[in-house]
């Protein structure tokens, strides 16, 4: 409470109009709201120990330290952790995310140096390109303060899905901001970066658009929190919070963002659960230019987060149509671990989509044909993009029941590129997967 009371002081001190007077009024119920539900989740987990623990020193008893419940993989058969990235793809059973038809940006950083800011990204204040333990790839580390954005993306059509890795540090403040993701019809996002401030003053300029908040609620598996608000001519739209999705340390560290734009319904996921599904979440008519994110701001300084891998794809989709009447259909939206022929579950919803095409078709055989970029050697490359065909065929079998006689499967390799591998857009546009109906 007295570290409450010196900050809305100094808060007082800084805002003098009307206006900002009702902004520091948002802030300080925030901070009420989100203190109020930090007692409340110590209490409930408390309460829930205290009938728990004669039960868990039963089990432990009764089982000799070991686990009975066992499966062939050596863990138990309960439900894995939410959305853990490397689980399995009947985690995502429920995951209806489709990303866009056609690539359009694809970002991983490879080729930004380790400690740069990103060369064709632009800020109002810094950000570093870092390696993380036993992540691949780089990633976009922001501390403090900030707006950042690509520069390159100047044009998000009525129907586009973005994709990205977010992270954090696993000792998180509770107090620290929220990491935004914003889409807003201003021509150049950075014009005033002024008014993009912190409690929603002003957030979105010339215009509006809309913006997702995430954030971690501290570092013990507490429910992760997230913030929907959108602005339509500098006028609130549409502001709503949940709590809806794990967002947890230590349990993990990662989850796959992943939002679609159809018109004005927006759509949310953490991993494989949909936190947000809103028909009208977009106001009509509006064309939105400009991609952002957007830190709230640390309570400490060791607070941060990491954004990676970040797909961006327009358009809708027309697998019944591109696979039964034009005869083939390639998708990015089936994805594998790196130099892996291990499907990521964030694939569930695109082999979902094809899988009820070819339901609904029975008497359709279809050949699978793998492709990748041109990262290593020719001989390599045909052989993991035969693997991946393959692991493509078994999770159809599997996971949706399509008859494996009516699929056959082939890799390509590197040798048929659709686009250049000289940039991770290119290279992103050649990793394919490739449906040919017989």
């Amino acid at each position: 409470m007295k570290k409450n009371i010196i900050l809305f002081a100094i808060l007082f001190s800084l805002f003098k109009t009307e206006a900002q007077y009702n902004i520091l009024d948002r802030a300080a119920q925030k901070v009420k709201d989100k203190a109020n539900q930090k007692v409340d989740q110590k209490l409930d987990k408390a309460v829930d120990d205290a009938f728990e623990a004669p039960e868990k020193a039963k089990n432990k008893k009764s089982k000799g330290g070991t686990n009975n419940n066992t499966d062939n993989s050596g863990g138990d058969n309960s439900e894995p952790p939410r959305g853990k990235i490397n689980g399995s793809l009947k985690s995502y059973s429920k995951f209806d995310f489709v990303p866009g038809e056609k690539m359009v940006a694809s970002e991983d950083f490879s080729q930004d140096a380790v400690g740069d800011f990103p060369d064709k990204w632009n800020t109002n204040g810094s950000g570093e390109i870092v390696k993380i333990n036993n992540e691949p790839g780089k990633f976009l580390m922001t501390q403090k303060e900030v707006v950042f954005y690509p520069e390159w993306i100047k044009d998000l059509p009525d129907n586009f899905t973005l994709e990205y890795d977010l992270l954090c540090t696993e000792s998180f403040s509770f107090y620290s901001g929220f990491i935004n993701t914003g889409f807003t019809t201003s021509p150049k996002v950075g014009s005033n970066f002024g008014k993009f401030a912190r409690f929603g003053a002003g957030r979105i300029e010339n215009g509006g658009g809309f913006e997702i908040g995430f954030h971690p609620e501290g570092a013990g598996g507490v429910q992760g929190l997230t913030l929907f608000f959108a602005n339509k001519n500098g006028e609130d739209y549409l502001q709503n919070e949940a709590n809806q999705n794990k967002f947890s340390i230590p349990e993990k560290t990662k989850v796959h963002i992943s939002i679609w734009r159809q018109k004005s319904r927006i759509r949310v996921y953490m991993d494989d659960k949909k936190v947000w599904d809103l028909p009208k979440g977009c106001p009509d008519g509006f064309k939105l230019n400009s991609l952002y994110f957007r830190n709230d701001g640390s309570e400490n300084d060791n607070d941060s987060y990491y954004i990676g891998n970040i797909r961006l794809a327009v358009g809708a989709p027309d697998t019944r149509n591109k696979l039964i009447t034009e005869g083939k259909f390639v998708t990015h939206g089936i994805l594998f671990d790196v130099n892996s022929d291990k499907i990521k579950p964030e694939s569930y919803g695109t082999l979902k989509d094809i899988a009820a095409v070819l339901s609904e078709n029975a008497d359709v055989k279809i050949k699978i044909i793998g492709h990748t970029d041109a990262d290593g050697d020719d001989a390599s490359n045909i052989v993991l993009s035969k693997k991946r065909a393959e692991s493509v065929k078994i999770a159809l079998s599997k996971e949706f029941a399509i008859d494996a006689t009516r699929m056959e499967t082939d890799g390509k390799g590197e040798g048929q590129p659709i686009d250049k591998n000289t940039s991770p857009l290119g290279k992103a546009n050649n990793r394919r997967v490739e449906f040919v109906k017989q």
